[in-house]
């Protein structure tokens, strides 16, 4: 199972709360992506191959590498194609700030950058899900047409659909 979505909608997130109520086992994909200093890990692609190649599994459809891999061995994709202005920007905004306030230790040892490369860096974490939001639209009904899609608009869906119809899944 992968969740979609923009950098900062909350992928892990939900992928976590998925692995919790399913007992699906859950694996980060930045963790797989990310080296030291911000470095694609050269293992990656393995990584993934072999993600993939277990039974059940859950992740973040991300990366370009990934995604075919992640998508031809899908049973599911849901789509968190929440309103950027209202839901997803200011959570990746406060969870950037957070981070780097915080100096949290993300993958193998990286933090977040200094603040002020959010003006200088066109990949920066908060440009990244604004310029990047509107490729989703085009990707995903693109993909697999026997690949079902739950996609969910608003957070009240996301909370709705876990408490029915993924709770229902485990009953």
């Amino acid at each position: 199972m992968v969740v979609a979505g923009v950098s900062g909608v909350g992928k892990t997130t939900l992928a976590r709360r998925i692995a919790e109520i399913t007992g699906i086992p859950h694996t980060e994909i930045d963790a797989l992506f990310h080296g030291p200093d911000w470095t694609p890990r050269p293992a990656f692609v393995d990584d993934v191959r072999a993600l993939v190649a277990r039974d059940t599994w859950v992740t973040e459809w991300q990366y370009s590498d990934a995604r075919p891999l992640l998508t031809a061995r899908a049973d599911l994709l849901v789509w968190l194609d929440l309103p950027f202005a209202t839901a997803t920007l200011p959570r990746v905004v406060a969870r950037t700030v957070r981070r780097r306030l915080r100096r949290e230790r993300l993958w193998n040892g990286n933090v977040e950058p200094p603040l002020r490369t959010f003006f200088t860096d066109p990949e920066h974490i908060v440009r990244w899900s604004f310029a990047t939001r509107r490729k989703y639209r085009e990707r995903i009904p693109a993909l697999r047409r026997d690949l079902p899609v739950v996609r969910l608009r608003r957070r009240r869906d996301v909370e709705r659909w876990v408490a029915g119809a993924l709770t229902d899944t485990v009953r």
